[in-house]
């Protein structure tokens, strides 16, 4: 019997990304759940109710820095046409996402500024506070070195290999960050159904964060 070289066992990166598409579907869904049904909704008056402030923190965070990040990381799999389409739409899907963490930033903010409550004070929101700071930063060294036309090749190409390190592992600390956000919502005695919404979010946002680092690794054949 023929022995199958190793490449007959690859695995291209297509069906990874078909399957982070449907996790993404199911992420945003659950937490439009979530945030609507069993937590009222939105608002920014705080005289209304205040956990209604604090609920647009998750649902723009998990938009922006989950969602729309791992659609940016895998805009080279996804975009079908030039590099520079490529390109475009990788630079404004990371800036899409910046805008909905500045939005989820500023609820968190005046949530605890209007409740009189003290910042920074859990892993969550040092996890939360690095990944921000350090997204940004990525963007700005990316734009210089990508996009402004003052950059040498050379340089772009001795970058790059880190651009995607430090990409992943940004993105992997948004998973870790919303992973921790969830886990504060803790339900003693009974265990309501909000829960189940919650812990299976918890799990698909987990499986969308290594469908989307898989869809990387992978060779793409399309």
């Amino acid at each position: 019997m023929p022995v199958k070289s190793g490449a007959s066992f690859r695995l291209s990166a297509l069906p990874v990304v078909l399957m982070a598409q449907l996790l993404a579907a199911a992420v945003f869904t659950l937490t439009l759940v979530w945030v609507l049904h069993f937590r009222g909704g939105v608002s920014w008056e705080m005289s209304s109710n205040p956990q209604l402030v604090y609920t647009a923190h998750p649902l723009f965070m998990v938009i922006g820095l989950v969602i729309c990040t791992g659609e940016a990381v895998m805009a080279y799999r996804i975009v079908l046409g030039p590099r520079a389409a490529k390109k475009a739409v990788h630079l404004l899907l990371h800036l899409l996402s910046l805008g909905f963490a500045a939005v989820g930033l500023y609820a968190a903010v005046k949530f605890h500024n209007d409740a009189g409550l003290a910042h920074i004070r859990s892993l969550h929101a040092w996890l939360g506070i690095a990944t921000i700071s350090l997204y940004a930063l990525q963007w700005l060294v990316a734009f210089v070195y990508f996009v402004f036309p003052g950059a040498m090749m050379t340089m772009r190409a001795d970058y790059a290999p880190w651009h995607i390190f430090f990409g992943i592992v940004i993105f992997l600390m948004a998973i870790c960050t919303a992973e921790t956000g969830l886990v504060r919502f803790i339900f003693p005695g009974n265990y309501p159904s909000e829960a189940f919404v919650v812990n299976f979010n918890g799990i698909a946002i987990f499986m969308f964060g290594v469908a989307v680092v898989l869809a990387v690794i992978l060779p793409s054949r399309y």
